[in-house]
């Protein structure tokens, strides 16, 4: 594998269609498409501000690293990528990739990152301003994810999140076959259009929680007062530890939980119009 350490690099493509290439200790400044069209590339303890670095790479990881502001839309059209211990200033982190597993990464402006993937780990990662995050992604899997960012995870399908906090309005709209387990889900909308939604042992907040979803389960999760007007034209089987403000015309299946505030089934309602709520539930 060639070695480049200790240098400079900008302007347009200085290290374009490079292969079996390590990178140590790299300043790429102003300039496009840095290494772009290349593979079996490794890049540490390296510093990126200039437009577009890495595109079009394949089998490729990159640790110890920070991306500064210059550096957006960094990496796109690739595949496979391992990142680790990685700061990430700019927007726009990748797009249309497949294959990418991310440890002890942080985001500082996370907004329309990681739209269009497929094959995603990450692990240990922050990420801060991140509207619309993992837009349209699929075959998701994350774990102590820590999230402040709106319209996360729309569109997404075969997710599995775990001991994770999501301070994020309109999660997991249009979502298909989600489980969340452990975590906390902070913002009001949630889950509205999803299909196959499972949450286990989640603190739910927000108003309006879970409208619209179709073949929705909740094991043992808890809702917050202001998580009013809950279930609305829903299929839903759960069970709820504590009581919850509001349910709202769910449509079907049964919910068991500790008490209810008040239950709203009035002219509204839509067939079958079956759901079972039974209060009393202690978990």
């Amino acid at each position: 594998m060639n070695i480049i350490k200790d240098k400079e690099f900008q302007g347009e493509r200085p290290l374009f269609f490079q292969h079996d290439l390590r990178l140590e200790n790299i300043k790429i400044l102003n300039g496009e498409s840095a290494i772009k069209e290349g593979h079996n590339i490794v890049a540490v303890d390296s510093y990126f501000n200039g437009k577009y670095p890495f595109w079009h790479i394949n089998d490729f990881e990159i640790e110890n690293c920070t991306f500064d502001t210059g550096a957006r839309a960094a990496i796109w059209y690739s595949n496979n990528l391992k990142m680790s211990n990685c700061k990430i200033i700019a927007p726009k982190m990748f797009r249309r990739m497949k294959g990418i597993a991310l440890f002890k990464v942080e985001f500082t402006d996370a907004q329309e990152t990681l739209w269009d993937c497929e094959n995603i780990a990450i692990k240990d990662v922050k990420a801060v301003n991140g509207d619309y995050i993992f837009m349209n992604s699929s075959n998701i899997a994350v774990e102590n994810f820590n999230l402040q960012g709106n319209y996360s995870f729309q569109n997404c399908e075969n997710i599995t999140i775990k001991d994770s906090v999501l301070d994020s309005k309109d999660a997991f709209w249009e979502a298909h076959n989600v489980v969340v387990e452990n975590s906390v889900l902070n913002g009001e909308y949630l889950g509205w259009h999803s299909k196959n939604l499972k949450l286990i042992n989640c603190k739910i907040s927000g108003t309006q929680p879970l409208c619209y979803a179709e073949n929705l389960t909740l094991v043992n999760c808890t809702f917050d007062k202001d998580c009013d007007l809950a279930f609305e034209y829903s299929t839903v089987n759960a069970t709820i530890k504590g009581p919850v403000t509001s349910i709202k015309n769910p449509t079907s299946g049964i919910i068991k939980v500790q008490s209810v505030g008040t239950i709203i089934h009035d002219e509204n309602t839509k067939a079958p119009d079956n759901c079972v709520i039974e209060e009393g539930y202690n978990g």
